[in-house]
């Protein structure tokens, strides 16, 4: 699994999935808080569809943090104010990054949190569907 689709599952899914996986590795090895939780702004890119042109649609706020565990360096940013998932995301991040042992029994537990979210998506776009209206087939007299 892809550090994006990782990162996707960690932070759509189960708020208690990357705690327990972060409190694995923190229970194991010593993890050196390099940059603590902070906040900062990102500024959001949007592609507008009718020219295909980018602009900046504004900023949102963000909780990043970096850490270093086994040598290996962790990133952690999320959307909004949450300095322990942030942590506990960088954690996660440095463990993949060192290749600890840990992180091959997470690839199972990560892919049935996607199938979940995935499952999750298709119940929300079929809920959606059914409140679509189709034009061609409406009579106009």
């Amino acid at each position: 699994m892809k550090r994006k689709q990782r990162t996707e599952m960690l932070i759509n899914g189960s708020p208690q999935l990357a705690a327990d996986l972060a409190n694995e590795i923190k229970g194991r090895y010593s993890v050196a808080v390099m940059e603590e939780p902070n906040y900062g702004l990102v500024m959001v890119k949007v592609r507008e569809t009718a020219q295909k042109s980018l602009f900046y649609l504004g900023e949102v706020l963000v909780t990043e943090c970096k850490v270093q565990v086994e040598g290996a360096v962790g990133i952690g940013i999320v959307k909004g104010d949450e300095p322990e998932k942030a942590y506990d995301l960088a954690v996660i991040d440095a463990a993949y990054a060192a290749r600890l042992e840990e992180t091959e029994a997470w690839t199972t537990l990560l892919q049935s949190e996607s199938e979940r979210l995935a499952a999750k998506r298709q119940d929300h776009q079929s809920s959606v569907l059914r409140t679509k209206v189709d034009f061609e087939t409406m009579d106009i007299d």
